[in-house]
Parts: C-alpha cells; structure tokens; sequence
C-alpha cells in the first residue's frame, strides 16, 4: 500500500515513517501543505494521513484542493484541533475519518485498515458482513434473500456501523452520519435506532455491542 503522511512535526513523522515502513507499505512524506499539494498533483496513494495545522497551505487547504481535482483517495485527518467544527469542516471538505492527537498506534493502523475497506466496498457497493449484505449504492440491507426493512435513519446507522467493521463507532460518528436531518439527533435516539437494529437483525447472527463509554461494535457472532 502507498501511503503519504502530511505532517509538519518531525518527531511524529519519523516515528509513522518507521512503523508503516515495517508494516511492508510504501510511504512519502510532506512536510507542508505546498509540498504536499505538489507531490498529490504527480503521483498516486492509496491513502493520506493529513495534518491540518501545516505551515503555510493548511490542511483544509490541501484537502480542499485535492477533492475539487476529482481525486478519491481515502484521507485521513490526523491533528491537535479536536473542536467539533474543525472536524464537521474536515468532513465536509471530503474527509474519510478524523483521529485527534495523542493517539494510539494500533488505533491508527485500524482505522486505515477500515477505510481501504471502505476504498474498496465503493468500488463494488456490497458490504458483506456474514449473512448481511448492504448495499451502499442502493442503501439496501439484505439477509440471506431477505430485505430488511430499514428506516432512513437506521439505514444511516446500519452504514456508519458496517462502514466501519472492526472499529467502535462513537455516537458522535453516528450522529455525523446523520447529518443533514432538520432536527439534532439526541444521545438517546441513536440507542433507539441500534435496539431497533438489534430486534431486525437478531436472527441474522449479526451482534451489535455497546462499550461502555466509547460507542458500538458490530460483529458477526459465526466470525472466529
């Protein structure tokens, strides 16, 4: 995998270098928002971790720049800024998922393996998670040869939690899915969409489990 790390912090870049280097991808490094406009001009990644607090063109910017020439590629926003509208703006601009410093290494490497998932599953439209199909073009669920009658609302939440198998998904990611209805959507709505999810899908083998905490997992119960 090719992997270009936007990062102006010489410590954190040497140490993601490193340990990509040693996981067998193929990394590049920019050290500032022009130089990585530049590089993302030439070549091809099939993922970006980008800093949004860079010298110079900010990471908004690179971003920014990168969506309006029609490239997809998976970005990651790796940054200090944690506000909520640093990332609603990162997200809106054509960001794929946002992780604030510190952060954990193995968090990290999750998150990347879930969004080259994601990479792929738009190539096909079809998320198979054990029985359970989704189509993500047609935001249809399917069990077996059977539709699963979904609201508009849990089908968001069916895909902010399948897009993202593997992973726990915060409410607030959840939430961030749902963006876009009239109304907030309340801490407590979001557990009456997943229960809702629970009861349709209970049959299926498909478990969607709380952590205490830190928001919901969803695994199939046949995995190993």
């Amino acid at each position: 995998m090719r992997i270009l790390i936007v990062e102006d912090d010489p410590v954190l870049a040497d140490s993601l270098l490193f340990s990509m280097k040693r996981a067998g991808h193929v990394v590049g490094l920019a050290e500032n928002g022009e130089e990585a406009d530049a590089i993302l001009v030439q070549e091809s990644y099939d993922l970006i971790i980008l800093d949004l607090g860079l010298p110079g063109m900010n990471g908004f910017q690179v971003l920014k720049r990168l969506r309006e020439r029609g490239n997809h590629v998976p970005v990651l926003i790796l940054t200090a800024q944690d506000a909520l509208d640093n990332r609603v703006k990162g997200l809106d601009l054509g960001a794929d998922d946002y992780l604030t410093k510190p952060f954990d290494l193995p968090e990290l490497e999750a998150r990347m393996r879930a969004l080259l998932r994601r990479a792929s599953y738009k190539n096909s439209n079809q998320i198979q998670l054990g029985p359970l199909c989704f189509d993500t073009a047609g935001r249809r669920a399917v069990v077996g040869e059977n539709v699963i009658g979904l609201s508009a609302r849990e089908t968001c939440v069916l895909e902010s939690l399948i897009l993202r198998i593997g992973l726990v998904v915060s409410k607030e990611q959840i939430r961030e899915n749902l963006h876009g209805w009239d109304e907030d959507v309340s801490d407590n709505a979001i557990e009456v969409y997943v229960h809702r999810l629970r009861k349709k899908l209970e049959d299926s083998g498909i478990v969607i489990r709380a952590i205490r905490g830190l928001g919901y997992l969803m695994s199939c119960s046949n995995d190993a």
